[in-house]
């Protein structure tokens, strides 16, 4: 089984780059699903996020209120590590059951937005980086979500820089061209590196 991180900063064409993974035959974990899943209502995910910043995390249903969460957070670094530290944990042992439910020929992709900002990038047989220009990036938050160009600044600045995510890759895809080339740079990679590294790891555990 190879085990594949991957990873890219916000808007820089990762979702695009797991769906074509997936559509190849991986089997991929989304920790941002996961994330959602760990706090949905009845959670003790959910009771922790509320112990911690209080009732007006909650919607008038009893959900998460996750504008008014991003909010605090994303303005707070002390804050953001408090809720990193209730959801990681608790996205990592949900991914853990996901992965062990996989046969042993899978491959594996853990699709992972805070990859080398949690250095869960050491845990991986291979990492893949999605980048995209920083300007480039900002352009698709304000068409593709509505942000405004000072809020899609605060998301990059809270995320590891591309140097840094490039020293953890074992490739990085850039993504600045069209939709239909990083699937096809996907592809290529699945064919000439991630396929044979898997086979090899399972010739080398028979």
């Amino acid at each position: 089984m190879l085990r594949v991180g991957l990873t890219g900063g916000i808007a820089a064409g990762k979702s695009l780059a797991a769906r074509t993974l997936l559509d190849l035959g991986a089997l991929v974990i989304d920790a941002d699903a996961l994330a959602r899943e760990v706090v949905e209502p009845g959670t003790d995910g959910l009771a922790a996020v509320v112990d911690a910043f209080g009732p007006g995390m909650l919607d008038a249903e009893g959900r998460l209120n996750r504008p008014a969460l991003a909010a605090v957070v994303f303005a707070d670094e002390d804050k953001r590590k408090v809720l990193n530290g209730i959801v990681h944990p608790r996205v990592r042992a949900r991914a853990a059951e996901l992965e062990e439910g996989a046969a042993p020929e899978t491959i594996v992709v853990h699709d992972i937005p805070l990859l080398v900002e949690t250095g869960q990038h050491r845990n991986f047989d291979f990492v893949l980086v999605i980048d995209a220009p920083e300007e480039e990036r900002i352009r698709r938050m304000a068409e593709d979500r509505g942000m405004s160009e000072e809020a899609a600044r605060a998301r990059i600045a809270a995320q590891a820089g591309a140097a840094e995510r490039a020293a953890a890759a074992d490739v990085v895809l850039v993504n600045d061209g069209t939709a239909a080339e990083l699937v096809e740079a996907v592809r290529d990679l699945w064919r000439r590196r991630l396929v044979p590294l898997n086979e090899n790891l399972l010739a080398a555990r028979e």
